[in-house]
């Protein structure tokens, strides 16, 4: 697995964190309690193997590697990983455990309502006995009793809190999404301002002219769209909104601050606008005609080729493209500002996310589990669990050193994580490859921004002033040059007052109603199919036939009650974002 790749998984990661939420997980009757509980112990005697079920989890089996290793030492505990991602997707393994009355010995639930529903199952086990020696856990003591709201005890543990303001971003290079392109090509046009989304098209319009043709001789084009990730709405048409100051909530876009709602209908809302963008650059020559038949996979590797310019991720862009062999030749992806944008941001969540840790009611050893979970939330164990796809650096010794507070990639991290992570741990480390070594859990417990007290700098070393130096090269000291000297996409865009940061409330939105989901999937069809018809358009009068079309029949089955649903959930998520900044400041 290259660096590139574990870039672009940290990205689809911090996608899947962006989920709306309410203000608890949690309801229903408790589940079972545990006996009593003295500190845990130093060391453990006997051998177990613990039962994971994991939602998150893209592995499974029996863990292996440096973290499986680490967890043993320990704990003397080996993971036996259950992955429904592995194991066919959706809930039918979730359905059949709890059928069965035993979902495992620890528990990690990233559905909404799986939680609520383990709990009236009676298949979690109170951990309140344990949770008074949870010292790392109870720093976020708030994020544990809200997610326990309503319960008698404790039972789920959130993860991705965070000891910081609500109001403090929790991305720490790069937004999720803001306008990358090909930085040598927009340099050698002797860097034009962009003042808006027009002028970006005129601008990537002389690029294609500088730069026709790719290195394999195939035509270059600005805009390459896929359909994968369609759902309800053309992704590739949500992207624009982000750079205003706006996040999607099902068929509303909403500001980050809740003053203002749009609809994906709204003739001059931010969906139809990037539609009619996306049309004018068609027109222009500027968006690939492979766009309505090629899958991401397909995309990505004309990223790889230099057949594409604009970006609107930096892990994708960045990703297939920056090779340090174009970097050293001052060529790759980087973030020019439009001079009117607002990039929108998701702050740290005090409550944590969508996704918590449990123990199974008939955990073999309840008390280890409770330990293990603790350590999870520990400074050695965020190093640990995160390490190298979630862009931490992996156990202290290993990959890194902290020589009085400047935390620093020892030789084998410098190569190891540059490198993809193919290097070989010792064996006094477990053996086999970084890569295939790290955690099977695949969850962060605390934000990577969050500071560890030991070091003082954040838990990712993708900011660590000692990485910054050691990755840069000819196109990052260029861009930096013309960006204020910074180094990273967020510090400029917060040195200018270019973002727009929505509080972190770990609001959760309610699960729809068969009626409402049913409707979704019924509009989804019209609305998706429409856009890529207007995105594709050979002239205005096309476009504007087509959007009559799509919002006449999207009405005719019934628009308003699933919007009317997802406004409400839009301005639920806003109340929730005033309280937290309230309470936390």
């Amino acid at each position: 697995m290259k660096r590139r790749e574990f870039l672009a998984l940290a990205g689809i990661g911090a996608v899947a964190t962006m989920t709306l939420s309410s203000c608890s997980l949690i309801d229903g009757s408790s589940s079972a309690s545990a006996g009593s509980s003295g500190a845990f112990p130093s060391s453990w005697k006997d051998e177990i193997t613990i039962d994971v079920f994991d939602d998150l989890a893209n592995y499974q089996g029996i863990a292996t590697g440096w973290f499986a290793k680490l967890v043993k030492d320990k704990f003397n505990m080996k993971l036996n990983m259950i992955a429904p991602n592995v194991a066919g997707g959706g809930d039918t393994l979730f359905n059949t455990r709890s059928a069965a009355g035993d979902l495992g010995d620890l528990v990690l639930l990233g559905s909404s309502a799986h939680l609520p529903q383990a709990l009236k199952g009676g298949l979690l086990l109170d951990a309140s006995p344990y949770y008074k020696n949870m010292g790392n856990v109870q720093k976020y003591d708030a994020a544990v009793k809200n997610v326990n709201k309503g319960q008698k005890g404790t039972f789920g543990f959130p993860t991705t809190v965070s000891s910081l303001k609500p109001t403090v971003s929790s991305e720490a290079t790069d937004p999720l999404s803001a306008p990358f392109l090909r930085w040598d090509l927009y340099a050698q046009l002797g860097y034009p301002e962009i003042n808006n989304l027009d002028d970006l098209l005129d601008v990537l319009q002389k690029m294609q002219h500088l730069q026709p043709k790719a290195p394999n001789g195939k035509p270059v084009y600005a805009f390459s769209f896929f359909k994968d990730w369609d759902s309800f709405v053309m992704q590739n048409a949500t992207q624009f909104q982000g750079y205003y100051g706006y996040t999607q909530a099902g068929l509303v876009f909403a500001a980050a601050d809740g003053s203002d709602y749009q609809s994906v209908l709204d003739s001059d809302g931010y969906y139809v606008q990037s539609l009619r963008l996306y049309a004018k650059a068609s027109r222009m020559g500027l968006v690939d005609p492979d766009s309505p038949t090629q899958n991401y996979s397909a995309l990505f590797t004309k990223f790889q080729n230099g057949e594409v310019l604009f970006s609107w991720w930096p892990w994708l862009g960045g990703s297939a493209y920056n090779t340090d062999a174009n970097m050293k030749a001052g060529k790759g992806f980087q973030m020019a500002p439009l001079k009117n944008m607002k990039v929108y941001s998701a702050g740290v969540q005090p409550y944590g996310g969508s996704t918590s840790f449990a123990i199974g009611a008939k955990a073999k050893d309840p008390q280890r589990v409770a330990a293990f979970i603790d350590w999870l939330y520990s400074p050695e164990g965020v190093y640990a669990n995160s390490g190298g796809v979630l862009a931490t650096p992996g156990p202290e010794g290993m990959t890194w050193t902290n020589s009085s507070g400047k935390p620093d990639l020892n030789p084998f991290g410098q190569k190891t994580l540059l490198d993809g992570g193919t290097d070989t741990v010792s064996a006094s480390y477990g053996g086999g490859t970084f890569s295939k070594g790290v955690s099977p859990i695949n969850v962060v417990t605390v934000d990577l921004v969050d500071k560890d007290p030991a070091t003082g700098q954040p838990f990712t070393y993708m900011v660590w002033p000692s990485y910054q130096a050691l990755v840069e090269n000819p196109l990052t000291k260029d861009w930096s040059a013309k960006m204020a000297g910074q180094k990273t996409t967020m510090a400029y865009l917060q040195k200018k007052g270019e973002l727009v940061v929505a509080p972190g409330s770990g609001y959760i939105a309610p699960t729809d109603s068969s009626e409402i989901s049913t409707l979704r999937g019924q509009l989804g069809t019209v609305i998706v199919s429409n856009s890529w018809k207007m995105a594709m358009s050979t002239s205005e009068a096309e476009f504007n036939a087509l959007l009559k079309d799509m919002q006449t029949t999207a009405n005719g089955l019934g628009y308003d009650k699933v919007y009317k649903v997802d406004l409400a959930n839009a301005k639920a998520q806003a109340a929730a974002q005033k309280a937290i900044v309230k309470k936390f400041g």
